[in-house]
């Protein structure tokens, strides 16, 4: 559901105009690289999970027939030992996946068959080092791939592209250039890959730096200081960038320092911000972001932290909207999730807080439809869309599987006994879990 409407704009038109832009990046035919150079592409098969969130930054994936049940004994169709535990989430590109993981002191970028086989691995750095117990380690960003190229960062700093047959591009740790890292558990932040650049964001309270690399060669494009009045552990940011686009305007979203900012893709200059998720009257020097915003068309769904508020804004503000009404469409005084992102899907927001309590609110409205405890564990990873399907992922390594819509409905509850913090990827009817000992694929047999 398109939400552009709501500022008295056509929905028709922007639903046009984005399903335009769709085909035409579905139909892009990738010009081969010269000998001494990448030359990134973004035009994603159909069924294919080149980032985190999925080729359009939000968690949805619209392929059918997907599993709902499986177990050990059932639906796993291949299993493949890892080296090391991550917070980190599988790509899939074609017949590849690629992930990160410890592998002892050392971080690793490793690509894997589709049919379960290791097919290269390579040290990205070394410095690895356990945060918040049992709650990660310094492997907790995602890779992004091209289908020839992939990228790794890593939360030591270092950051690398490889092609896909694990031959080194490039590789340099950004705090030589944008100054030591400053956060309580590591730079847990995903680069966005998009039209052959890397946004990042470096929040911490060493300094705080958005910018734009050259993705074939790692050059700066452009940086930006963001500026706020955060203060204390405020200022540290887990969470990752993201993009909106619609058939209108396009930009880079940062989330962090007590607000949500949206920049300009040409050089990084602030278009709009939005605070109001830590209000200084009762302010809280402890609430640091982890959970990302999500965007779709007309809309942009901002989480805080710690229970604090959930916005819905409109993409077409200008200058600090804080206390604008006119581009806030709701507002949520509580509930936000903690760390999985939000995910939206045909006109309905899902909120999965950390304790598994899952929240369906209307989209235009912010009405709530329901809020159910659906699994009594942490639960870390963003939950996904697919095949009328929510997948929500614990640490105890259940994925409960609710049905999408207004009513709730647990489809059911499979356990793989294994702690896991990443999101789960749909790619080619399967479903790829990660969890701290493996690399599943669940299909049906």
């Amino acid at each position: 559901m398109n939400f552009a409407g709501l500022r008295g704009v056509s929905a028709l038109r922007a639903w046009v105009g984005a399903l335009v832009v769709g085909i035409a990046a579905a139909g892009l035919v990738a010009i081969a690289a010269r000998a001494a150079e990448v030359r990134p592409t973004t035009s994603a098969g159909t069924n294919d999970w080149p980032q985190w969130r999925g080729a359009h930054f939000d968690g949805i994936s619209h392929e059918t027939g997907l599993p709902t049940t499986w177990s050990e004994e059932k639906g796993v169709l291949w299993q493949l030992p890892l080296p090391g535990p991550a917070g980190s989430t599988p790509v899939v590109w074609d017949k590849q996946i690629f992930l990160t993981s410890a592998e002892g002191d050392a971080l690793v970028l490793m690509s894997v068959s589709t049919d379960g086989k290791l097919l290269w691995k390579q040290e990205i750095s070394g410095n690895n080092r356990a945060v918040r117990g049992d709650e990660g380690n310094l492997a907790s960003p995602s890779p992004s791939t091209d289908g020839r190229h992939v990228w790794a960062f890593m939360g030591t700093g270092e950051l690398a592209c490889y092609t896909v047959d694990g031959q080194k591009v490039w590789q340099y740790n950004v705090q030589d250039k944008y100054g030591k890292f400053d956060i309580q558990f590591g730079i847990a932040s995903t680069p966005v890959l998009d039209d052959g650049r890397l946004y990042m964001q470096l929040l911490h309270s060493g300094s705080a730096t958005v910018l734009a690399l050259d993705a074939a060669t790692g050059n700066e494009i452009w940086h930006q200081a963001r500026t706020t009045d955060a203060r204390e552990e405020c200022r540290e940011s887990y969470a990752s960038p993201m993009l909106y686009r619609d058939a209108e305007r396009s930009f880079l979203l940062t989330h962090g320092g007590d607000c949500i900012m949206a920049h300009r893709l040409t050089d990084g200059q602030e278009i709009f911000r939005c605070g109001g998720l830590n209000p200084a009257g009762n302010y809280n020097p402890t609430l640091r972001f982890v959970a990302s915003p999500v965007a779709v068309p007309g809309l942009i769904i901002v989480p805080s932290a710690k229970n604090g508020p959930v916005l819905a804004i409109d993409p077409a503000g200008q200058g600090n909207i804080t206390d604008e009404a006119k581009w806030h469409f709701w507002t949520r005084a509580s509930n936000t999730p903690d760390v999985p992102s939000p995910l939206v899907y045909d006109g309905l927001v899902y909120l999965c807080r950390e304790d598994g309590t899952l929240l369906c609110l209307d989209a235009k409205t912010g009405e709530e439809i329901y809020k159910e405890r659906v699994h009594s564990q942490r639960h870390r990873a963003s939950p996904v869309y697919g095949d009328g399907k929510i997948y929500l992922t614990a640490r105890d390594g259940t994925v409960s599987v609710v049905k999408a819509g207004r009513k709730f409905e647990v489809l059911a509850k499979n356990n793989l006994l294994e702690s896991m913090s990443s999101s789960p990827v749909i790619s080619n009817g399967r479903i790829y879990l990660r969890t701290f000992e493996t690399l599943y694929a669940i299909g049906n047999q």
